[in-house]
């Protein structure tokens, strides 16, 4: 993985001043495609894109950034100081993330990966960073690939697949409830094979005893932390991309098996794929395959001729 490469997200008044910046003379100018300006020192090439991501790479990039783009444009130090703005992170302690909640097609995913001070050296040198901020699949499933090297047997997968799912929410009715029992289970999992863990950390998408009341005994003993954007946390960044290939892995095996290519998310496209398949094989295929609470799945069943009534039990 490249290592020398940072994006930023800058504000009109910081591309402005970073646009006077870069036509001094020191800076050779560059051609490239949707960029306002880009430019280059030696080693170092600087893109500035319309839709106002500054892109840094190369080898004195962050000489650059230190010394040039904190110091003059951002007006803060950001690169270099993860640890004194967060001591915590390189503790000893596990991530949880999860994939697929959002998707209509596909199972519930939840990972979690153990760090310490020496495995979140080799993350960071990986470039691990929250799966929502890799576009490409094939990025996501290589980068998980290495960070199974980097964990070894620390860390832990969850799969909630669609009719496991669809039978879960017929009982509970609830989907966050449903999310803390796989994060338990996938701390539980964990603890088995890191039992000094001290604490474990997932996003917040709900009432901090969900996930408590849902933990056995090893897991109570566990300090349990949940916070907004804790995917800058990197082991709750490392789980990220473990569940998002465990998804991506899902759903390719489903689509082998029921010969389609499924789709993520739960667009119109989505929904059309749905509504090619229940016509081929059924409202039941639904169960098998997709989170039937959607409303997604109303739509598709009346655009087929069908009603919920039509669909079997989840059992």
């Amino acid at each position: 993985m490249n290592t020398n490469s940072f994006t930023f997200k800058l504000n009109e008044e910081q591309q402005q001043a970073l646009l006077q910046l870069l036509k001094s003379s020191k800076y050779l100018s560059a051609t490239v495609p949707h960029t306002r300006i880009a430019v280059s020192i030696p080693d170092c090439r600087i893109n500035l894109y319309n839709s106002g991501k500054l892109l840094v790479q190369g080898k004195a990039a962050q000489e650059w950034i230190t010394f040039t783009l904190e110091t003059e444009i951002l007006k803060e130090a950001t690169l270099g100081y993860e640890d004194l703005q967060d001591p915590e992170a390189i503790q000893p302690h596990m991530g949880i993330d999860e994939s697929g909640k959002g998707d209509f097609f596909g199972p519930l995913v939840i990972a979690s990966a153990y760090v310490d001070e020496g495995l979140v050296d080799k993350l960071r040198e990986l470039g691990v960073r929250d799966s929502k901020k890799i576009s490409s699949d094939n990025v996501a499933l290589n980068m998980a690939r290495e960070i199974r090297k980097i964990l070894g047997d620390r860390c832990a997968m969850v799969t909630i697949g669609p009719r496991s799912y669809n039978r879960m929410y017929t009982k509970i009715r609830n989907v966050n409830k449903m999310l803390a029992w796989g994060h338990a289970r996938a701390i539980e999992d964990l603890l088995e094979k890191v039992p000094d863990c001290p604490r474990a950390l997932s996003d917040k998408f709900g009432p901090t005893h969900q996930i408590e009341r849902a933990l056995m005994d090893k897991g109570r003993k566990i300090k349990l932390d949940q916070r907004t954007k804790a995917e800058s946390d990197p082991a709750v960044a490392a789980a990220s991309i473990l569940a998002r290939a465990g998804f991506l892995f899902a759903l390719k095996k489903m689509g082998k098996e029921h010969d389609f290519e499924v789709p993520k998310g739960a667009s119109e496209k989505v929904r059309r794929e749905a509504e090619k398949l229940v016509a081929y094989k059924g409202p039941g295929i639904l169960l098998e395959t997709a989170k039937c609470h959607f409303q997604t799945t109303d739509k598709v069943l009346a655009e087929v001729g069908y009603t919920r009534k039509d669909l079997p039990p989840a059992t």
